[in-house]
C-alpha cells in the first residue's frame, strides 16, 4: 500500500461522509474527554465493547503509559464492559505502551497488522475477535479524520473526544502539530 494512503482515505472519505462529520461535531460538547464517557452509560446505549486511540485520549502525544485519570477511567470500562472487551486502536501502538497495558490490564488488547485509521480494518478485526455487532462498539478519538471516520466507515459508533490530553512541556512540537490539524479538521468539516 502507498505510504500516507490514510491521510488521502480520511480526506476523500472525510468529504463522503461530511454530514456525518459535522452532526458529531456540534452533538460534541467543547470540554468532552474521556472522563465524560461515564461507562454505564454507554453500556444503557447498547454499547459492549470499546476501540480506544492512545495519543490524546489517554495520554499526551509520544507518552508510553496513560495519564492517571485515564488510568481510573479504564479501570471503570474494565469493571463495566471485562478488559477483554476493550482494545487500543493507535496508530502507534509502541512497545513501551504494549508493556505497560500487560502490566496493568493484561486481556486490554493492541490492534495491529491492519491498515490505519481511517481504514475500518481496525474495528473489523475488534468485532471478529469480541464477537460483536460492529454497531455495538464505541471508537473513542481526537480526531475526526482517522477514528471517528473510521467508526463510520466501519457502522460502529464514534465518540469524539475536543479535550484531548495535551503536554506542551513533554513535546511542545507534536503537539502544537496536532492542535492545529485538529482544529484544520473542524474547519474542513464545518466549510464542506
Amino acid at each position: 500500500m502507498l505510504a500516507g494512503a490514510h491521510i488521502l482515505a480520511g480526506f476523500t472519505w472525510g468529504l463522503r461522509h461530511r454530514r456525518s462529520l459535522a452532526h458529531l461535531l456540534r452533538e460534541t460538547p467543547a470540554d468532552n474527554s474521556i472522563a465524560s464517557l461515564a461507562p454505564a452509560a454507554l453500556r444503557a446505549r447498547g454499547i459492549t465493547t470499546l476501540a480506544l486511540d492512545f495519543d490524546g485520549v489517554l495520554s499526551p502525544h509520544g507518552s508510553a503509559a496513560p495519564l492517571p485519570e485515564a488510568v481510573r477511567w479504564l479501570s471503570g470500562c474494565a469493571a463495566v464492559f471485562g478488559q477483554e472487551q476493550i482494545f487500543i486502536l493507535s496508530n502507534k501502538p509502541t512497545e513501551e505502551r504494549r508493556r505497560w497495558f500487560r502490566e496493568h490490564f493484561p486481556a486490554m488488547r493492541f490492534i495491529s497488522g491492519v491498515r490505519k485509521k481511517p481504514f475500518p480494518d481496525g474495528l473489523k478485526k475488534i468485532g471478529t475477535l469480541a464477537g460483536v455487532p460492529l454497531s455495538s462498539i464505541l471508537m473513542v478519538d481526537d480526531r475526526l479524520l482517522t477514528g471517528c471516520l473510521a467508526a463510520i466507515n466501519a457502522g460502529a459508533r464514534p465518540a469524539y473526544i475536543r479535550n484531548p490530553c495535551v503536554s506542551f512541556r513533554q513535546r511542545p512540537a507534536a503537539e502544537l502539530f496536532f492542535m492545529l490539524l485538529r482544529a484544520l479538521e473542524r474547519l474542513l468539516i464545518r466549510l464542506v
